[in-house]
């Protein structure tokens, strides 16, 4: 017999992911195995399934399943594919792109985050992701190219420290935020070390700390 925990894991698939246009097998199965009522706060356990941002503390979020999962079918990954992650938070983003991939960086700026990323993969025996901790910003250039990189969160800009650790033909995946504009999912994809973005759908992600739009100055 299920456990509530699982009938609620299957809820979200059937009722969020599938309308959705998310069929990917791998996918799907991602999203049944993966516990994420462990990656979110114990008072929020209950209700980790729902279709909405979860607050994990210090400002940052667990990415509607809906939306992750629209853009994980989005960034085609294969189990031949190196994948770099910013924004670690707890751990869940690497835990389901580890079961796609080959490999997993990911990187979190926050100090208790990143040990609580790596404790809840090593916990769920997950070995192909490694959590770095470094500001996001930067990515982890020591093992690029990357074929995937996969934003955890909002972001105002691509930055182009970034782009460049993406391999040729590789593809980048973000919710961008301009200003006050909503946020929009985009495909950014290397051909001949020139990134062509493609705008997929609206997403009201919040964004990842650091990656703010800068402020402006009116005279």
């Amino acid at each position: 017999m299920a456990s509530p925990a699982e009938l609620a894991r299957l809820h979200m698939v059937e009722s969020q992911l599938r309308p959705n246009r998310v069929v990917d097998p791998a996918i799907l199965e991602a999203f049944l195995v993966v516990p994420r009522e462990e990656f979110v706060p114990e008072h929020l356990r209950n209700v980790a399934c729902i279709d909405e941002d979860l607050p994990l503390g210090n400002g940052r979020w667990l990415m509607e399943p809906m939306v992750f999962g629209r853009m994980l079918q989005l960034a085609a990954i294969t189990p031949e594919d190196s994948v770099l992650e910013i924004g670690a938070g707890t751990g869940y983003g690497a835990a389901v792109l580890a079961r796609l991939a080959r490999s997993v960086v990911s990187v979190e700026s926050d100090p208790p985050l990143a040990k609580k990323a790596a404790a809840n993969l090593a916990r769920l025996g997950v070995a192909n992701a490694t959590v770095r901790e470094a500001p996001l910003e930067r990515g982890w250039p020591d093992r690029a190219p990357y074929d995937v990189i996969f934003f955890s969160g909002a972001v105002a800009e691509i930055p182009a420290a970034l782009a460049d650790q993406l391999a040729e033909n590789g593809r980048l995946l973000a919710v961008v935020r301009r200003g006050r504009e909503p946020g929009r999912v985009t495909v950014a994809t290397k051909l001949r070390g020139v990134l062509s973005h493609r705008i997929v759908f609206d997403a009201a992600t919040p964004l990842l700390p650091g990656f703010a739009p800068q402020p402006s100055f009116v005279f």
